[in-house]
């Protein structure tokens, strides 16, 4: 009878242990779903190509206003949804889905675009006869310098804004997450300003070569910016209501710091050079 009784628990303790660890299993997979299925950072991806890159060709390359103005209907609402996807997300019972595992795979193939670009760019200039083309106007000096500095500074920002999260200071992580928000607001403010006034001194995409590069560079960087902001909102929000997303900060924190460092290639080659 002893022996009987000692299998059974044997058996019980097995079971209990097998369940045990098919829970802990479940759980981990549960975890790593709701990573993996967000489907917001797509639609604000897409919204923003529609939007920025595919609006700008079909305006400024191809000359076709009404496929332009088409395509920011289209993509506008998809950043407005994603935005509001994300924070949805935020707010319920899941996590953002923004991991930092994942990041530096993503920073490194936008990394590889902004290379091509670069690249291009290089070839262009350096195999010119004369540089700049004719028809290009004198760039501004003063307003690219305070956006690297508001840039710079954004970085420094939101790297203040972890730190006091990691400390558990809740008040003073919003705090630094909104100045990160405003700096950031503030250089893509002032990228239009810059492209209004070139445009309107007959400085266009479709002046010269130089231009079309110009504004392609900038304009691509500034979409990157603006991706950065949407995520900071998608994160602002819940935080708001004290539901904060450690991941997802670091994640958000990471992907800023490489637009910070991309435009200072984009000021020292683009303007200064």
């Amino acid at each position: 009878m002893a022996q009987q009784g000692a299998e059974l628990d044997r058996e019980l303790g097995g079971r209990l242990a097998a369940a045990a660890h098919e829970g802990e299993g479940h759980a981990a997979g549960e975890h790593a779903h709701e990573w993996e299925t967000s489907p917001w950072p797509l639609t604000i991806s897409v919204g923003i190509l529609l939007a920025l890159p595919l609006a700008f060709a079909f305006r400024f390359v191809y000359g076709q206003p009404l496929l332009a103005v088409i395509m920011l209907g289209l993509g506008t609402p998809l950043i407005v949804a994603g935005v509001v996807g994300w924070v949805r997300e935020g707010l319920g019972a899941h996590e953002l889905g923004l991991s930092p595992a994942a990041m530096p795979w993503f920073i490194l193939a936008e990394a590889l675009i902004f290379l091509t670009l670069f690249a291009s760019y290089w070839v262009m200039r350096l195999g010119a006869p004369e540089w700049p083309p004719a028809g290009t106007v004198d760039l501004p000096r003063l307003v690219p310098l305070a956006m690297t500095a508001i840039l710079v500074s954004s970085s420094f920002t939101i790297h203040a804004a972890e730190a006091r999260l990691a400390e558990g200071r809740h008040g003073a992580f919003l705090r630094w997450l909104a100045l990160t928000m405003v700096l950031g607001t503030v250089f893509v403010l002032l990228s239009a300003f810059e492209w209004r006034e070139l445009i309107h001194e007959g400085f266009t995409p479709a002046t010269n070569a130089y231009s079309t590069a110009f504004f392609s560079i900038t304009g691509f960087h500034a979409a990157h910016v603006i991706v950065g902001l949407g995520a900071f909102v998608a994160l602002l929000l819940p935080a708001l209501r004290g539901r904060v997303s450690e991941p997802f900060v670091k994640s958000a924190s990471m992907y800023w710091h490489f637009v910070d460092v991309v435009w200072l290639f984009v000021v020292s080659q683009v303007y200064f050079w």
